[in-house]
C-alpha cells in the first residue's frame, strides 16, 4: 500500500471518529430520549397501583397518597375468562401473523421480479386498495354472509390477513437487497421458483420479514373491532383486548349512572377503580408486546441499515 493510500485511509478514519466529549454528548441525548420513552409507561404502572381516593384528591401522580391493587383485583375477578382470552389473543396473533407474512411474501416476490408480465397490474391492484376501500357494510356482508366468518377464530384472522402497506415494504426489501443476477444464476443452476425463494431469497431479506412480522403481530394483538363485529354468541373465543374493553365499558357505565341506581348499587359503583382500572388494562395489553419486541429489535435495526454505503 502506497503512502498516499495510507494517508487517505487515515484521513477517512479520522473523519468517521468523534471525540470523547462528542460521544458523551450523544450518549446523554440518547439517554434522555430513552427516558422520555420509558417514563410514560412507568407512570401508567404507578397510576394502576394508585387508589381511587388518591386519584380523586391529587390526580395522576408519581407519588400517590395511597397505594392499592384494587384495579388488578377487579380484573382478576374475571377468573378463567381472563386467561382464556389471553390464550385466544396469543393464538390469533401467532396464527394470523404467520399466515399474513406468508401471503405478503408470496405477493411481494412476483412484484419484485422484472420478468413477471402482470407485475404492473397487481402493483396497481394492491395500491388501489390503500386509497379506496369497500366500506364497512360490504365488508361485513361478504365476511359474514358469503365467507361464513361468524363466531369462529377465522373471523378474527382472515379479514386482517392482507396489508398493502406491508406488501410495499416487502417489495422494497426485495428490490434493495436481492440482486437480479442472483435469481438468474439460481435459474441457470436449475433451481425452481419456490426453491429459489425459500433457500436463497428469504435468508437475505430476514430484516424485512421481521419488520412486517412485528407490524402484523402488533395489529393482531391490538385488534378488538373484529370481535365486536363477528362474535355474538361464542364468547369463549374473544381476545383479551375485547374482553378488557367490555369490562372498562361496563365500569364506565356504572360510574356514570350510579345516581340512577339504588343506594347499595350506587355505593358499589362509586367504589369501582374506574381510573386506575384504565391504566391496569394498558399494562395487561402492552406488557406482552413490550416483552416480545427485544427479540425483533436486532432485525429491525438491521433493516434500517439496508442500502447503506460500505466504506
Amino acid at each position: 500500500m502506497t503512502t498516499v493510500a495510507k494517508a487517505g485511509k487515515k484521513r477517512s478514519a479520522a473523519l468517521n471518529q468523534f471525540s470523547t466529549g462528542t460521544q458523551a454528548g450523544f450518549h446523554v441525548v440518547l439517554g434522555l430520549f430513552a427516558l422520555l420513552c420509558i417514563i410514560p409507561f412507568i407512570f401508567v404502572i404507578v397510576i394502576s397501583f394508585s387508589s381511587e381516593n388518591s386519584i380523586r384528591q391529587i390526580g395522576y401522580s408519581f407519588t400517590p397518597i395511597e397505594w392499592s391493587t384494587q384495579a388488578y383485583d377487579y380484573t382478576f375477578q374475571l377468573g378463567d375468562q381472563l386467561w382464556r382470552s389471553y390464550f385466544n389473543s396469543f393464538l390469533i396473533t401467532i396464527v394470523g401473523t404467520a399466515l399474513a407474512v406468508a401471503i405478503t411474501v408470496l405477493y411481494a416476490y412476483p412484484l419484485y421480479r422484472k420478468d413477471y408480465s402482470y407485475r404492473g397490474f397487481f402493483n396497481f391492484l394492491s395500491f388501489f386498495t390503500m386509497i379506496f376501500g369497500g366500506g364497512l357494510v360490504p365488508t361485513f356482508v361478504i365476511c359474514k354472509s358469503v365467507l361464513g366468518l361468524s363466531d369462529n377464530y377465522a373471523a378474527l384472522i382472515v379479514p386482517a390477513l392482507f396489508s398493502p402497506f406491508s406488501v410495499i415494504i416487502m417489495r422494497t426489501f426485495f428490490q434493495t437487497t436481492v440482486p437480479g443476477e442472483l435469481i438468474e444464476a439460481a435459474t441457470i443452476d436449475g433451481s425452481g421458483e419456490y426453491s429459489t425463494l425459500i433457500r436463497i431469497v428469504l435468508p437475505i431479506v430476514t430484516p424485512g420479514i421481521a419488520t412486517i412480522t412485528l407490524l402484523y403481530a402488533i395489529g393482531y394483538w391490538n385488534e378488538w373491532f373484529l370481535s365486536l363485529l363477528y362474535i355474538n354468541k361464542n364468547m369463549e373465543i374473544i381476545p383479551l383486548q375485547y374482553l378488557l374493553m367490555r369490562m372498562q365499558r361496563n365500569a364506565d357505565f356504572l360510574a356514570k349512572n350510579s345516581a340512577m341506581l339504588g343506594a347499595d348499587a350506587s355505593k358499589a359503583a362509586m367504589a369501582l377503580p374506574s381510573q386506575s382500572l384504565k391504566m391496569a388494562l394498558v399494562v395487561f395489553i402492552v406488557l406482552p408486546i413490550a416483552c416480545a419486541y427485544p427479540f425483533f429489535q436486532r432485525f429491525v435495526v438491521a433493516g434500517l441499515t439496508v442500502g447503506s454505503v460500505k466504506g
